[in-house]
């Protein structure tokens, strides 16, 4: 699997109790062949991070970086702030993409944001801008309000909630769509009966199956795992779903499972 379709998620669970396992997974991930590196102030890893892309043999140049404004910095002179702490946090002179974590339609601040963003992206602190968890109406407030729309929104995104209304917008308006945990945050999805009807079917495993679906869709999952296995499989795979395939992992469409983007804070 090429490693422009599947990006790597940076925020891995064994992090949590122990820092150190942050820049582990990433070196590991970089070692193993993962070229996008999904970041984010608000992760709190950005140090660990920045170790693995100063410890790693991959020259910089073929490695996109990611990292997130927070809601806590959503304003013009805040989000500045926000990217040069990243920017000293991940020891980097510029990121290759940043984004806006969550709206936050209530503050009504992410439009400021945005501006700043196309400032510091065109003094070149900043390669692509884009967003996360907008929704079409988020996105085309940026777009009226500043003539320019986000390069990349990264959302929630996996057969329970495959986002087809949304997809059609960013393909309409030349968005690449990015879906954070896109095996699900928990054990159902990938215990799933049609799941893993589909995966014997084609002799792989059902996080291979749901991966497949995100490429067959064209959009860039980024699967976190402090496994190296774990890793090797994610990024390695062999799965090619045909037309009937896809129809019945549509099928398993329930809606959205985590935060909305309309109401959710995240500071």
């Amino acid at each position: 699997m090429r490693s422009d379709l599947i990006g790597f998620g940076t925020l891995v669970q064994a992090g949590k109790d122990n820092p150190d396992a942050y820049r582990a997974a990433t070196l590991s991930a970089l070692e193993i062949g993962y070229r996008t590196l999904d970041t984010a102030l608000r992760y709190e890893n950005e140090v660990q991070v920045g170790q693995a892309l100063a410890q790693t043999d991959v020259p910089r140049e073929d490695i996109s970086v990611t990292t997130k404004i927070p809601g806590r910095f959503h304003g013009y002179h805040e989000a500045k702030t926000s990217i040069i702490r990243s920017l000293n946090d991940l020891n980097q002179p510029y990121v290759d993409a940043a984004l806006i974590h969550w709206p936050l339609p209530r503050l009504h601040k992410y439009v400021d944001t945005w501006r700043a963003m196309i400032e510091m992206r065109d003094a070149g602190l900043i390669r692509t801008i884009g967003v996360s968890n907008f929704l079409p109406e988020h996105l085309e407030r940026l777009a009226e309000d500043t003539g320019e729309m986000p390069a990349v929104n990264q959302v929630e995104m996996h057969p329970y909630f495959n986002q087809a209304e949304l997809r059609g917008f960013h393909a309409e308006h030349s968005i690449q769509t990015q879906a954070w945990s896109p095996l699900g945050r928990t054990s159902d999805m990938i215990q799933d009966p049609v799941i893993n009807r589909i995966a014997e079917k084609h002799s792989a495993t059902a996080a291979e199956v749901v991966l497949a679906w995100h490429v067959h869709y064209g959009s860039m999952p980024l699967p976190a795992s402090s496994q190296p296995e774990h890793q090797r499989a994610n990024l390695f795979f062999d799965v090619i779903l045909d037309n009937d395939d896809v129809a019945a992992l549509d099928g398993l469409e329930r809606g959205r499972m985590y935060q909305h983007p309309a109401e959710h804070e995240e500071f």
